[in-house]
């Protein structure tokens, strides 16, 4: 390998099966010092396995694994146990054990010291000097504020600090592990899921950090936006293979693509020549000589030796999925009025009106516990608000993705699900539906109760892929779902007729699928007219100028009010931009036909013009010719207005 010396962790040959599931079939790969890598593939090809054979929970049947002498390793498990008696913060201060112990013996020489004199005040004042040194170099001082700055970083808030950790819930041990784990900075940190249960403010946070991070990183995710922020190498497991590509995740998807089409190419022209072969074959045979015998017979030890391309994997996005609205909504979908909930202390948000016009996708975003869900939750009647009112429009059917998928039935197999469901589907049309969502062969056949969370959500999203609904409500629609997946999800709803409302942390799918994005923000919502970059780059520009104010004022919440309003200032300006932009295409469609309408008479009045019996008519011919002068002086003008409005 080129660069020994910049190399931290190989893995060379590794090999690992589960009786007659082969996971790893003998895969090398390889990463660097400083590299920051991904490790993809699909649901189920063994990510999560070769992670832990790794760190060594898992015993490969085959191979080896080389981390560098003297280099340390950190693991971030998806799922933690975490039952001791620590606050969050006393537990991720564990992190910094050797710091803090230093600390505690810097300050006992420090006591001793003052009662101490010649040769063994010498003595500790040496023991003293170099413990200080070491406790500088690994900046110690900066300690207590690095733990902070890693709690809040991660989403959590400062009365939180004080919780204790047999308390959380398993996103919130999630989260102090990964807290840890950063704080103990080992040389390469191997994370699993790391995004699963951050707000997009902790995934940027975290983006920016392990781009700094001066370790190396191997990051199993199924996140394509924080993927092409952070890595610059991408290793996929398909199939027992382990590949890998240089660049970030939409260079590894193009390339992905580029590899298979060739392949598809190569499998294709390779089945033509074989068919072709085959055709002379027997058309030798059938003359019945001798000679074309034997030709015959050469040609066959030649396809004989030929070594079969194997067919390249179908994709699963080849299954394009459709959603169809079984009738049509009025344009008002969703009316809300002053809607308030607060679940006491917490005020989740006040007040809170806006609409929703038919065939709008509109994506919901803000922090964790925020009251996105809740909104959803409302809206769905399974939770009352505590004033405000909403109301449907005409002909409107909600369909209801939620987290906790309560719309299944646990003692169901998958396919009972659906069939008891849709009872005028038949077998091939239920089994094609599971299959896009990675339900295949006796999977189907499995009870809803033995499922994990994400393949329970996939019998939830097949479900509400059938539905017929025109309005679709859904709660954090992507989460456990894999790449190709995700991508059958975005197809089918940027086709989708009906309306959309959804929650997501999905920034990527966000940009994919979103026409407004609603940002839950101090208790009330921020409108922007655009996808997830849009808003990224308005966000950016309020901030700005509003951060000026906001220093002035030193009321970061008035500032917060003020950009909420002015964003429905430029929403509406936006709106009535979007008004003007359809009048102005209106105008500029009804000249153009007129245009045509004039034309059209002007060259009839010319066919009869040259007819006998109208130009022998002097009356005719004085009609006609004054119809003629009113047609151009209208054209003159058309002409004029239509340039200006093609401008």
């Amino acid at each position: 390998i080129r660069d020994r010396d910049r190399m931290i962790l190989a893995c060379h040959n590794i090999k690992k099966a589960f009786g007659e599931e082969v996971i790893v079939s003998g895969g090398s790969f390889h990463i660097e010092d400083h590299e920051k890598a991904a490790l993809v593939g699909p649901n189920g090809a063994g990510k999560t396995t070769l992670l832990k054979m790794i760190v060594g929970e898992i015993q490969a049947d085959g191979g080896n694994v080389v981390l560098t002498r003297g280099k340390t390793m950190g693991y971030l498990a998806q799922h933690q146990d975490m039952n001791n008696d620590h606050t969050i913060y006393q537990e991720v201060r564990t992190a910094k054990a050797d710091i803090l112990d230093m600390e505690r013996q810097i300050r006992e020489i420090e006591q001793e010291m003052k009662h101490l004199s010649g040769e063994r005040l010498e003595e500790r004042m040496n023991t003293y000097q170099r413990l200080t040194a070491a406790f500088e170099r690994e900046n110690g001082y900066a300690c207590e504020s690095e733990i902070t700055g890693v709690l809040k970083g991660l989403g959590f808030t400062e009365e939180e600090f004080a919780k204790p950790v047999a308390t959380l819930s398993g996103g919130q041990k999630t989260r102090v592990s990964l807290g840890k784990l950063l704080l103990t900075k080992p040389d390469i940190l191997l994370l699993d899921e790391p995004t699963n249960h951050l707000d997009l403010n902790s995934i940027s946070w975290l983006e920016t950090y392990l781009l700094n991070y001066p370790g190396a990183v191997l990051i199993v995710s199924h996140d394509r936006y924080f993927l092409n922020r952070v890595v610059t190498k991408v290793v996929e497991i398909e199939l027992g293979k382990l590949t890998t590509f240089m660049g970030n995740y939409t260079d590894y998807a193009k390339k992905k693509e580029m590899l298979r089409e060739a392949r598809m190419k190569e499998y294709l022209n390779q089945q033509q020549e074989i068919k072709h072969q085959e055709a002379v074959i027997e058309k030798l045979r059938s003359f019945n000589r001798e000679k074309s015998i034997k030709r015959a017979e050469s040609r066959e030890k030649m396809l004989d030796k030929m070594t079969p391309v194997e067919k390249p994997m179908e994709l699963h996005t080849d299954m394009h999925l459709t959603l169809e609205p079984s009738c049509v909504s009025g344009n008002d979908v969703l009316i809300v009025e002053h809607l308030s909930k607060a679940f006491p202390p917490q005020i989740l948000f006040e007040n809170i009106s806006f609409e929703i016009k038919r065939g709008e996708h509109v994506a919901i975003i803000g922090d964790n516990g925020t009251g996105k869900t809740t909104i959803l939750k409302i809206l769905n009647q399974v939770l009352k608000a505590d004033s405000g009112s909403f109301r449907l429009g005409s002909n409107v059917k909600i369909g209801y993705y939620d987290q906790e998928h309560h719309v299944l039935h646990m003692e169901k197999t998958i396919f009972q699900e659906i069939s008891d469901d849709y009872p005028n589907l038949n077998n091939t049309q239920i089994r094609k539906v599971l299959a896009a969502f990675l339900f295949t062969g006796d999977d189907v056949f499995k009870l809803i109760g033995d499922l994990s969370g994400g393949e329970r959500g996939r019998v939830s999203l097949a479900k509400l892929m059938l539905s017929e609904a025109n309005f679709l409500i859904l709660d954090e629609p992507t989460n456990h779902l894999d790449i190709t997946s995700k991508e059958i999800l975005e197809h089918a709803l940027n086709k989708y007729t009906g309306t959309v409302l959804y929650v997501s942390h999905d920034r990527y799918f966000i940009n994919q699928t979103a026409t407004r994005i609603m940002d839950l923000v101090n208790h009330t919502f921020v409108n922007y007219i655009g996808n997830y970059d849009y808003y990224l780059e308005k966000k950016e520009e309020l901030t700005a100028a509003y951060s000026n104010t906001s220093r002035l004022e030193n009321n970061s919440s008035s500032a917060a009010f003020d950009l909420a309003s002015d964003s429905k200032l430029s929403w509406q300006e936006q709106k009535e931009a979007q008004a003007k932009e359809r009048k102005r295409a209106n105008e500029f469609k009804k000249t153009e036909e007129r245009i045509g309408v004039l034309e059209d008479r002007s060259a009839e009045i010319d066919i009869l013009m040259s007819q006998e019996e109208v130009y022998t008519n002097s009356v005719k011919c004085q009609e006609l010719a004054k119809e003629r002068a009113e047609i151009d002086a209208e054209l003159e003008t058309l002409y004029e207005k239509w340039e200006e409005l093609a401008e």
